[in-house]
């Protein structure tokens, strides 16, 4: 497989290519490449392409996607195909624009197979660059057949079906349905038990209310903990959930659930309830060792939190290493997902065939042999790797997902119901400048810098500044 990596891209610039072999570069987070699985099936393989039409140009932001697709072509040899991968960070939002000129341009060098991120797939499946993408029908793949044998995670589908055709055209591999992930320890020293059904209920699981939550939190404080580390926690709980997006028919909508945001922060705030971090900065993960100013109880995520951000920020790698094994997951007070990755196709491809089987090996096969059950079981790469959440529901039915992280507790128990209660509905292409602006807002409000109508005014003043958006 050729692969370029590319950190930044300039109109026409390549900053760096380089050649590898099949295999050798793992997913994030996953384990070092081990014995190639066994092939998939005969029918993987398309029909032999012309002389020149072999390469199929494949574009991500990570090197999660390409892994993948070496591990495609390592079980099926006789594919017939080179898979030429483009990988530039979304850092400083380089992606999307580069992205973007591909498609356009059109010819040899496009994209056949190109990934979009929970913050701007809407853009890609729904939005104004839509139009590039082909239906995953056209492919030859059997829609309605995969979803049905995958039991794919509703909140998926709608988020890659294109509303002007009603056809599907970005599909995940990842189910995202976040659950409440909580210290075991702390629970047992504030409820008398670590158990997850008795926890899902002490915080109003299901109740899609925050009453009961607010109750623990108080509870919580009273033997010196915080409920959770920052408001950030809680908002993509809040964001997810609610009933509209931030556009509707072409207008900056503030849905009840969203605004009553500032509330809920400004309660966590001035009642002591959190450390008051900011996610993804250094006392957030300080607080996941149990080193911040109050031990925190939990964070609300996706299985991929607990892998990538909780584990590996938890002080140790073994049970008794910092908070390592003192974790469980229940359910949450309200149904959200959080990030996700989709996969979509080029309409313009010549290969579409190939790319069709690619992509459904991803997508949508829920056999043994698919990536979802490699994925979903840690043995993409051979046993002992990491196991997640997957969008096939039938997949993680019969996968193992006790990890000792949970203290044994099988984490697909709660994750594929989660998945089940997201909704994906509620997007629009414009969510990752909208988020930013409305949590500044808030975060100006809960620290008394702003009433409550001045930062509604702020945020809507940003918006109606930086966006083709009507804001009233």
């Amino acid at each position: 497989m050729k692969r370029k990596l590319l950190s930044s891209l300039l109109a026409t610039a390549m900053v760096a290519s380089l050649l590898v072999g099949c295999g050798n570069a793992a997913p994030a987070g996953d384990a070092p490449a081990a014995d190639a699985p066994a092939a998939v099936s005969d029918d993987a393989a398309p029909a032999a392409p012309a002389d020149g039409d072999n390469v199929i140009n494949l574009w991500s932001f990570t090197d999660e996607i390409p892994g993948m697709v070496d591990k495609f072509l390592e079980a099926n040899p006789d594919f017939g195909y080179t898979v030429n991968t483009t990988i530039i960070a979304t850092t400083d939002g380089a992606y999307q624009p580069a992205l973007d000129q591909a498609l356009a341009a059109g010819g040899a060098e496009a994209p056949d197979i190109y990934a979009a991120e929970a913050a701007f797939v809407l853009k890609y499946a729904q939005g104004d660059a839509s139009g590039f993408a082909a239906a995953y029908e056209d492919l030859g793949i059997d829609v309605a057949g995969g979803l049905s044998s995958a039991d794919i995670a509703q909140y998926t589908v709608d988020i890659g079906t294109r509303p002007s055709d009603g056809k599907l055209v970005a599909l995940g591999y990842q189910a995202t349905g976040g659950a409440f992930i909580y210290r075991r320890s702390i629970a047992k020293d504030t409820f008398g038990t670590d158990d997850p059904t008795e926890i899902a209920n002490i915080i109003g699981a299901g109740s899609g209310s925050w009453d009961k939550f607010f109750e623990a939190a108080e509870t919580l404080k009273g033997k010196g903990y915080g409920i959770i580390s920052g408001d950030g926690d809680l908002w993509h709980a809040v964001e997810n959930s609610s009933d509209a997006g931030w556009i509707v028919d072409g207008k900056l909508t503030i849905d009840p659930k969203r605004e009553a945001f500032l509330d809920l922060s400004k309660q966590l705030k001035d009642n002591g309830y959190h450390n008051d971090t900011q996610d993804w900065q250094d006392a957030w993960f300080a607080d996941m060792k149990g080193e911040g100013p109050k031990g925190i109880f939990g964070f609300f995520g996706p299985a991929w939190l607990i892998n990538y951000t909780l584990a590996p920020n938890c002080g140790g790698e073994a049970v008794g290493e910092g908070t390592y094994g003192d974790w469980a997951v229940c359910a949450p007070p309200i149904g959200f997902f959080w990030g996700g990755t989709w996969v979509l196709a080029n309409k313009d491809t010549t290969k579409a065939e190939a790319v069709g089987k690619i992509i459904e090996w991803i997508t949508l096969n829920s056999t043994e042999d698919g990536l979802q059950y490699k994925w979903a079981n840690g043995t993409l790469n051979g046993e002992g790797g990491t196991k997640d959440c997957v969008a096939s529901g039938t997949v993680m039915s019969k996968s193992n997902g006790e990890l000792e992280f949970l203290g044994g507790q099988n984490m697909f128990d709660a994750f594929v119901p989660a998945n089940a209660y997201a909704n994906g509905k509620n997007l629009t292409q414009y969510d990752e400048t909208i988020n930013q602006y409305w949590r500044d807002a808030v975060r100006e409000y809960t620290s008394g810098n702003l009433t409550r109508d001045e930062a509604i005014a702020a945020f809507k003043q940003n918006v109606g500044d930086n966006l083709d958006v009507v804001v009233e």
